[in-house]
C-alpha cells in the first residue's frame, strides 16, 4: 500500500484480488452499520466486489435489508428495464442476489420529462440521506460518474452530453440499440460530500487517469483529480493501472 497525505493507494495483482478487498471493506462496513447509505457505481470495475458481497450474503455473513443505495448515474431516454440501463445492471449484478429492499435503492430517472426537476429531487434525497461510502470507477479521460472533462467542476446532479471517448468505451455493450449520447449524473460536489470514497481502476487504459489523480494538478479537465481534496479516499489498482505512478 502507498500512503499519501490523505489518499491510501492499494496496488494488487488483479481484478479478483481487488474485488475481494473492496467487497470485504463493504461487508465489514454494512455489518458495523446495518442501515448504512452507499453510493454505488456501474461498469466492469465493481463487478468482482459486488460478487464478493452477494456471496457473503449467500453464506449468511451479511444482510442488506436495511442498506440504502444511491447510484451515480443513468442513461437518458433508455427504458428502465433495458438490459443496458444501470437500473438493470445493479439488479443483475447485486440487488437481485441479496435481501436489499427495492424501496431502499435509488436511481436518477433518465426518462423524466423535466430533467432539471428530477436532478433537484435526487440532490434533495442525497442531502437528506448522506452517503457513508461512495464507490467509484474512473474513465480513461478521468471522468467520475458521468462528469466529463469540463471548464468547471459540477455541483449537483445534471444532464450531460457524453464525450466520444466515453461512447467508444461503452458502446460495445449496446449490440441491439444505439448507445444513448446523454446521461443524468450525480455531480462532483455531491460525490465529494461522501464521508468516504473508494475508487477502483484496472488496466493500462486507466493509467493516465490514475497518474493525474495521484500526482497531477487538480483541474476539471480531469474530474477525478478533485479527489485529492477529499479527506478519506482509498484507491484500489491492479499493476497495469498503477504503472505510471
Amino acid at each position: 500500500m502507498i500512503r499519501g497525505d490523505k489518499m491510501k493507494i492499494h496496488v494488487m495483482e488483479n481484478a479478483s484480488q481487488i474485488g475481494k478487498a473492496v467487497g470485504s471493506l463493504f461487508v465489514d462496513a454494512i455489518n458495523e452499520k446495518p442501515d448504512i447509505t452507499l453510493g454505488l457505481a456501474t461498469g466492469a470495475s465493481p463487478i468482482p466486489a459486488y460478487k464478493y458481497i452477494y456471496k457473503a450474503y449467500e453464506k449468511g455473513k451479511v444482510s442488506l435489508k436495511e442498506v440504502k443505495t444511491f447510484n451515480l448515474d443513468e442513461y437518458v431516454r433508455l427504458p428502465k428495464n433495458d438490459p443496458n440501463s444501470y437500473y438493470s445492471f445493479m439488479h443483475r449484478e447485486l440487488f437481485d442476489r441479496t435481501d436489499i429492499k427495492e424501496k431502499n435503492v435509488h436511481f436518477l430517472n433518465g426518462n423524466a420529462r423535466d430533467t432539471e426537476k428530477e436532478c433537484k429531487r435526487y440532490d434533495d434525497m442525497l442531502e437528506k440521506a448522506g452517503i457513508d461510502i461512495q464507490l467509484l470507477g474512473v474513465g480513461r479521460n478521468g471522468h467520475i460518474g458521468f462528469n466529463e472533462p469540463s471548464i468547471c467542476f459540477s455541483k449537483g446532479s445534471f444532464k450531460v452530453k457524453l464525450t466520444q471517448s466515453t461512447i467508444n468505451a461503452n458502446k460495445k455493450y449496446f449490440s441491439e440499440n444505439p448507445m444513448p449520447t446523454e446521461a443524468l449524473t450525480m455531480g462532483v460536489g455531491s460525490i465529494m460530500k461522501a464521508k468516504k470514497i473508494v475508487l477502483i481502476a484496472t488496466g493500462n487504459a486507466k493509467a493516465d487517469a490514475i497518474a493525474a489523480l495521484v500526482n497531477g494538478e487538480v483541474t476539471p479537465v480531469c474530474p477525478v483529480s478533485i479527489l485529492q481534496f477529499h479527506h478519506d479516499v482509498e484507491v484500489y489498482l491492479d499493476k497495469a493501472a498503477a504503472s505510471l505512478l
